[in-house]
């Protein structure tokens, strides 16, 4: 077992302020080629170059499956931020009963962007 790191913690927070809304069933015109950081990618199934490859190819992403998000609970931080902010509008409008609090979402930004984040 991996030791818990100080981005883990952070991560972990964050997750929990991130509120949560029911998606279109069948949409998935949000799940895209994203990046996440090492951490998130540790907590993602594993999946090969070739699923890799094919995915980028399709403008898609390696964990979508024909049932919608195979890492659903463990979907990196940029995935969760989609429909909870004016940023990055859900494309059938659908949001949360309340959007993420900005300072929240500054928080989440700053993450990515002193995190190493990869391709998933």
């Amino acid at each position: 077992m991996l030791p818990i790191t100080h981005n883990d913690l952070t991560l972990s927070k964050l997750r929990t302020q991130i509120p949560s809304f029911t998606c279109k069933s069948g949409c998935h015109d949000c799940c895209g080629p994203v990046t996440a950081s090492s951490e998130e990618m540790a907590r993602m199934p594993v999946k090969s170059a070739r699923e890799h490859e094919t995915a980028l190819a399709e403008f898609s992403c390696p964990h979508l499956g024909e049932h919608g998000c195979e890492a659903y609970d463990e979907r990196p931080l940029i995935c969760r931020l989609f429909g909870t902010t004016p940023r990055l509008p859900c494309p059938n409008g659908n949001r949360p009963e309340r959007m993420i609090k900005p300072e929240v979402e500054l928080q989440i930004l700053r993450f990515m962007e002193e995190t190493r984040q990869v391709l998933v």
